[in-house]
């Protein structure tokens, strides 16, 4: 009966704490309000109190303690919030997660369901998705999308996964906390350039990821242009990705093209790896593989590629480059190239075997590395052959039209404390076409600054007039070459390099005449010392010339004196306002005079030593007198013969007008437009000369009407008539045109002229743009920019800008009407030079005015740009040859941006004709892997009249 009693009241206990809610085994779900987190929720534990004091007192048996315990310890889990404690199960630091619509957690299970927007924070790992289930006794969590036609791609909130710098988009993930491996469904994640996908993947505890049925893209499309479909593959997150049997597939059709296997790299750092060569057909020299090899990264400041070329006519060819940078020290690249080149079939007549080589170094030292010192380098040597057995350079006008070649490397240092400045050079030019070479190595230069040595050290009063002398020093130091490519490691220093030393002394002084007129006398010394001298005689016997080779030390020298002074004039004039109206304040000229006096005496005398004669007896017996230098044709050249006294003059003249301006930009309230920025005019008179003492008149012109545009004019105008000899012969005679009453007779002028012309200019003249009177405007004083190749550049930009903010990012812009804006950004420049003189044949002399007619020599360049849409471009560049009437070198390319390929296709189409044709990949992963080339041969080009 006790017994009955005592189990009546115990289910009578259980009924009240049923009742009140607080039994928690069975305790309501309660749902979070919108951005509540469970460590947010109310965990206040049970008031267990009282069925503590019954089961005391009536000493439950040990089925009811189990159960006491076990909810005593899920009610105490609740109250600790075991989110954020260290379990046993694994769970080892806090763990917050949230969810915008609601929470759920069954105690029973101990699963938590988090629904809307739903994220989960443990350690580095974060995962966010539509719906999240957490198990907290077994450290798991899954989260899933809800599907959803409305959204791009029928599910909404699909689960994104981050763990360190990895990051996963999925359908389904499913991860361990403990073990940190995971399975995802449907897994996309982006590597570098490239982005995978693939049906089942697995994660292991390291994060290598083994995938199922995937694809590997460069496209960032939902749909991809192309992919390589991969069977199984092995993702090393930032490393690479290592794959079996795949193919590829574009547009959605799959392609016969598929490999075993395969990898590709992801590493940021350097990375070791081949590169795969581009094949195709050469007709003298066959079928070709050709820019493949290896690249070694041999650590973060250098670099190195190994390529080769072979071709099946036997002809091979092998280079090495190499980039290498210190951070603010220095930085640079280097490359080298050896070809063996052979045509025709060996044994036969038309075999012919060719070796050439190319060598290419540049190098850069950061100014930051040394602020008195620098190392700097530009060297592009090549065999002449080298370019003509090239395949790139045939489609490279730049390297295949290429004449001249010039290389230096240079060095140089400063002694601040001193003044003085050491610098030495290696120079190298080539001509292409006759295979000559003109080397100086070395060329070295002592320099110290201008330095007054008649100066006080404490100055005290006002200057001297001795004080104001002021001298500096130069000296020049050079061995130097001129010889054929072949012969230039054979020649013999001493016999066929050209050396020397120079030293130059400027003396100097500046002083002030009157308050106005500024004088400059000045002296200069010249020495020159040269190893050798040649004395020259006659041979009457073998009737020829005789040299005799002294080797030694020799010593050449000579000075001059100069005197020079100069002015300005300055002339105001206001126009009259009822005439010009009230806008222009005044117009000013400014004349800047000039003259200047300089002597120096004969050095062609005997008692200096630098000229010779010798008597020639020809084989007719007729006897002559022969001069020559010893030092005709050392480095430093010889001081010239005959006395000089010459009188300079020049006058120049600038017109400008000021004008009151409207604009709010101009604060003075006026502006200044330069009229005639400058008209020059030179002459010169040699009092030591026995004929011909006047110099021809040149005449100099500047504009500066337009921005983008000046006009520089030179001009001659002859001082001495044309007369007739006894055979009727016309020559220069002594008579001037001035003292007959005429103006000196026009011998021509050189004018080139560069435009470039855009939308934006159309724009600007038809109304469009902006005032033109804003092109008149000078920036300051002295007029406006007169670097005509940057204002075209910036105009050919601004059009370019303007094209793309009128495109609106690849939307259609519409007018007022609703109609579709026309725009095609394009830029067209043209160039063109013309060059007057006169005609000196002899044949064509006008003898009734007593002059030869002018000959006009005229270039015609231009070249275009034509961009037809966001991925269509078009180019060309060609000219006009008037000399030889036809067409200079024209060129044709067409660009196509295929989104994740490239497509171009350039054309010679004069004085030859050629074709290049490429299609690659974007990403520089695929670069190399993915392309296809199609080119013409050297052999196979057409010469085009």
């Amino acid at each position: 009966m006790r017994r009955k009693t005592l189990i009546a009241l115990m289910l009578f206990a259980f009924m009240f704490m049923m009742a009140n809610g607080n039994m928690p085994l069975f305790k309501k779900k309660k749902r979070l309000a919108r951005g509540d987190s469970i460590s947010q929720r109310d965990t206040t534990p049970p008031d267990t109190g009282k069925l503590a004091a019954v089961i005391d007192t009536m000493k439950m048996d040990s089925i009811q303690r189990a159960i006491y315990r076990h909810n005593k310890a899920v009610d105490d889990s609740i109250h600790l919030d075991s989110l954020n404690r260290k379990k046993k199960n694994g769970i080892d630091a806090p763990v917050t997660y949230s969810g915008e619509d609601s929470l759920i957690y069954d105690a029973k299970s101990k699963v938590a369901h988090i629904y809307g927007s739903s994220q989960v924070k443990y350690e580095n790992m974060d995962l966010a998705s539509d719906r999240i289930q957490m198990s907290l006794d077994s450290s798991l969590v899954r989260a899933i999308g809800t599907a959803d036609s409305t959204e791009k791609n029928g599910i909404k909130g699909r689960p994104l996964f981050k763990m360190g710098g990895s990051e996963y988009e999925s359908d389904t993930i499913a991860f361990n906390f403990k073990t940190k491996k995971g399975f995802i469904n449907n897994v996309y994640t982006q590597q570098e350039d490239g982005y995978l996908t693939s049906e089942v993947s697995k994660r292991d505890s390291s994060g290598v990821i083994y995938l199922k049925h995937g694809r590997y893209t460069t496209c960032d499309e939902e749909h991809p242009d192309f992919y390589i479909a991969l069977s199984r593959a092995k993702v090393r997150p930032g490393k690479d990705v290592v794959f079996g049997p795949a193919y590829l597939v574009v547009a959605d059709v799959p392609l016969p093209l598929a490999i075993p296997y395969g990898f590709f790299p992801f590493t940021k750092s350097y990375s070791s790896g081949f590169i795969m060569p581009s094949y195709g057909d050469e007709q003298d020299r066959g079928f070709y593989l050709r820019d493949g090899g290896y690249y070694f990264a041999m650590s973060d400041k250098w670099d190195l590629k190994l390529l080769a070329e072979i071709y099946t006519k036997g002809s091979w060819g092998i280079s090495a480059a190499s980039n290498y940078r210190k951070r603010y020290r220095y930085s640079g690249s280097f490359l080298a190239s050896f070809q063996d080149t052979r045509t025709g079939d060996k044994g036969l007549p038309d075999y012919a075997r060719q070796t050439s080589f190319k060598i290419q170094w540049s190098h850069r030292q950061d100014a930051k590395a040394n602020p008195f010192s620098s190392l700097s380098a530009s060297v592009n040597f090549a065999t002449s052959s080298y370019e003509r057995n090239n395949l790139t350079s045939l489609y490279n006008p730049q390297s295949f039209t290429q004449s001249t070649r010039t290389s230096s490397v240079s060095w140089s240092t400063t002694f601040s404390s001193i003044g003085m400045s050491l610098s030495s050079t290696a120079n190298l030019s080539q001509n292409m076409r006759d295979s000559s070479i003109a080397m100086t190595l070395p060329d070295l230069n002592v320099s110290i600054s201008r330095f007054y040595p008649f100066r006080r050290k404490h100055m005290a009063g006002n200057q001297r007039w001795y004080e104001k002398i002021a001298m500096s020093y130069t000296g020049h130091l050079s061995n130097s070459i001129n010889t054929k490519e072949d012969r230039l490691l054979k020649a013999n220093l001493l016999k066929e390099w050209r050396n020397g030393i120079q030293h130059n002394i400027p003396i100097s002084g500046n002083f002030t005449l009157f308050n106005y007129v500024n004088v400059s006398p000045s002296f200069n010394f010249t020495d020159r010392m040269y190893s050798r001298k040649v004395d020259r005689s006659w041979d009457t016997a073998a009737q020829k010339e005789k040299n005799d080779t002294t080797y030694g030390f020799h010593n050449v020298y000579n000075w001059n004196l100069a005197l020079s002074a100069s002015t300005k004039l300055y002339g105001f004039f206001v126009p009259s306002k009822k005439i010009f109206g009230d806008k222009i304040m005044a117009i000013r000229h400014v004349i800047t005079p000039s003259v200047s006096f300089s002597y120096a005496p004969d050095f062609g005398s005997a008692r200096y030593g630098y000229y010779g004669t010798y008597q020639k007896t020809d084989a007719s017996g007729n006897v002559s007198l022969v001069e020559y230098s010893p030092y005709e044709g050392a480095l430093y050249g010889v001081p010239g013969k005959g006395r000089t006294e010459n009188i300079n003059w020049d006058i120049s003249n600038n017109l400008e007008m000021k004008l009151k301006s409207d604009h709010d930009k101009d604060s003075l309230g006026y502006r200044k437009i330069s009229l005639i920025d400058e008209l020059g005019f030179t002459m010169s008179y040699n009092a030591a000369a026995t004929t011909h003492k006047w110099s021809d008149l040149s005449v100099r012109l500047r504009l500066k009407w337009w921005k983008s545009y000046t006009f520089n004019m030179n001009a001659v105008f002859g001082t001495y008539a044309y007369e007739l000899d006894a055979n009727g012969t016309p020559y220069i005679g002594n008579h001037t045109l001035w003292g007959m009453g005429k103006f000196g007779r026009f011998q021509g002028f050189s004018q080139n002229i560069s435009f470039t012309l855009t939308p934006e200019k159309l724009r600007k003249w038809f109304g469009g743009g902006r005032n033109d009177d804003e092109d008149l405007r000078d920036k300051d004083d002295e007029g406006m920019d007169t670097n005509i190749e940057s204002n075209i550049d910036d105009d050919m930009i601004e059009g370019q800008r303007g094209a793309r903010k009128k495109s609106g990012g690849g939307k259609a812009e519409t007018d007022d009407d609703g109609y579709m804006v026309f725009n095609m950004p394009w830029s067209l420049t043209f160039g063109y030079g013309i060059t007057m003189r006169e005609n000196t044949d002899i044949k064509k002399f006008n003898y009734d005015k007593m002059r030869y007619p002018y000959k006009f020599s005229q270039t015609l360049n231009v070249s275009g740009n034509l961009r037809i849409s966001d991925g269509w471009n078009i180019s060309f560049s060609s000219g006009y040859d008037f000399e030889n009437h036809a067409m200079s070198m024209t060129t044709a390319s067409l660009q196509r941006d295929l989104h994740c390929f490239n497509m171009s296709c350039q054309v010679v189409i004069a004085p030859y004709t050629s074709y290049n044709f490429t299609f690659r990949a974007n990403a520089s992963t695929l670069t190399d892997a993915l392309k296809y080339d199609k080119r013409s041969g050297y052999s196979n080009a057409v010469q085009w009249y």
